[in-house]
């Protein structure tokens, strides 16, 4: 099957004893993706195509996005570890019931945001995640300019840890700016998914905009 014909799911982020299990972290708002025995995909390196493996058996660890899960023909600990950081994918098709205003994890991320009053493309969402409450990561349209960098020669610079810290510094890339929002009708009062955009009411100061504007 096609990686565009798969949703992802989780990440193996570690082990779980000596018997093949694993600890996978969820990106997926159903238990049932791994409570529910049958067929899923794992995607050992980015790079390669998902293959069919059996998902024998999951639980949720309680209070924590986190399911302990067995694969079949994984049996050992050491076959556990090697699959740290890979990816488990369901089929597309396959997807659980929803309630009335409920919504796939897929289908938000990439929608553009608007805000409602003004009608100004704020951002996009680049990311979902649960603390208590369904939150929104947008990643904003409006980046601050970047800060003028000191120049140092570091043909100048003796010290070898010294200058290694001062090339780390000028090859790290700066993140995005991102905001963080309640994922609830309050907030987010108005979800098109096949114009693919959302219409957001936030309260005054959650998206710290202005603290935006300042450092541009």
């Amino acid at each position: 099957m096609e990686i565009e014909d798969l949703v992802e799911i989780g990440t193996i982020v570690a082990a779980q004893g000596l018997q093949g299990e694993l600890r996978v972290k969820t990106s997926s708002d159903f238990p049932e993706r791994f409570e529910k025995s049958g067929v899923r995909w794992l995607q050992v390196q980015s790079h390669q195509t998902p293959t069919e493996i059996d998902l024998v058996r999951g639980k949720q660890i309680p209070g924590k996005n986190i399911f302990i899960v067995k694969l079949s023909g994984i049996d050992d600990r050491n076959q556990a570890e090697s699959l740290r950081g890979a990816k488990l994918f369901a089929d597309k098709s396959d997807r659980p019931h929803l309630e009335e205003e409920e919504y796939h994890v897929a289908d938000l991320i990439g929608l553009e945001v608007y805000h409602q009053d003004t009608g100004e493309n704020i951002g996009f969402v680049c990311d979902v995640f649960t603390a208590g409450n369904d939150i929104l990561e947008i990643q904003l349209h409006k980046q601050p300019e970047p800060e003028a960098e000191t120049k140092v020669d570091l043909s100048q610079v003796t010290r070898v840890s010294k200058k290694r810290k001062l090339q780390r510094k000028k090859n790290k890339k700066k993140k995005p700016v991102t905001v963080l929002i309640p994922f609830v009708m309050e907030v987010v009062p108005i979800i098109d998914l096949s114009a693919n955009w959302i219409k957001i009411d936030p309260p005054r100061g959650l998206l710290n905009l202005d603290l935006v504007e300042e450092s541009r």
